[in-house]
């Protein structure tokens, strides 16, 4: 008999992959993984900011990785910087801030660890509610978008001259992404959720022939890879996400020793 605590991690865990999965998927065609990082890095200057706040509302976090995600916008327009470049300054940025405002605590008595690497083991009703309102609304917000994004993936300049509003997609997008890291924060934490984003769409990409079934392929990786990792987790005592990124890993690694592989 599996305990509740150890159901409701997988549901939750579950919801944050099915979410997950798609839009890395877009991370992994765009070659964009590095953004990805950035939204998280920057996910610690929201939890800082919200401890100064005395609040540990996830909005805080999306309101700090959207203003992130719009600096990164701005700073692309005539800029004589790589996009890489720009995320680089970008990530480390926000992430020394929220480590200085974090540090400025000083009253502090709150175990940082749980921020960095998730306490999915923690997860109680609530939580499940709001994660599963951040899945619906990150699912249908990248419905809503799905094809002028796929659009500007293929390649941006045509996208724009079929009439493409690329600037509102790309927007939407880093939206969702915000979304996204706010809510999955408590699951498998700011420095891990990159991995449950990259690793399961890399992993559906050795498979899949089209756009929606890696798409689909990519649910399945990670929810298998939350469910491979909580068992682990509890079998032998390990730290949940960390866990969970590894079996993540492990469904990648044994994808590429298939024969079947995507074009492209």
């Amino acid at each position: 008999m599996i305990d509740s605590f150890i159901l409701q991690a997988m549901l939750a865990g579950i919801l944050v992959a099915v979410a997950a999965g798609p839009l890395g998927c877009f991370l992994v065609w765009r070659r964009m993984a590095y953004f990805g990082d950035t939204i998280s890095h920057s996910a610690l200057m929201g939890v800082g900011l919200g401890l100064a706040l005395g609040t540990g509302s996830p909005w805080i976090i999306m309101i700090t990785c959207t203003f992130i995600s719009a600096m990164l916008l701005l700073l692309q327009r005539g800029s004589k910087f790589s996009t890489d470049t720009l995320l680089g300054i970008l990530a480390h940025g926000a992430l020394s801030s929220g480590l200085i405002i974090i540090a400025l605590q000083e009253n502090l008595r709150q175990d940082m660890m749980s921020f960095l690497i998730g306490d999915i083991l923690a997860i109680d009703t609530p939580d499940i509610i709001g994660i599963g309102v951040m899945a619906l609304l990150a699912l249908g917000g990248l419905l809503y978008i799905w094809t002028p994004l796929l659009s500007i993936t293929v390649h941006e300049d045509l996208a724009r001259i079929e009439g493409v509003h690329v600037l509102r997609t790309k927007i939407i997008y880093m939206l969702l992404i915000a979304l996204l890291v706010a809510f999955a924060m408590k699951v498998i934490g700011a420095l891990l959720i990159t991995s449950l984003m990259i690793i399961p769409a890399a992993a559906a990409r050795n498979i899949a022939r089209s756009p929606g079934q890696m798409a689909l392929y990519s649910m399945i990786a990670g929810s298998l890879a939350v469910v491979m990792g909580i068992m682990s987790s509890s079998l032998w005592d390990l730290p949940a996400g960390p866990a969970i990124v590894l079996s993540a890993l492990i469904l990648f690694l044994a994808g590429r020793l298939l024969p079947v592989t995507a074009p492209g």
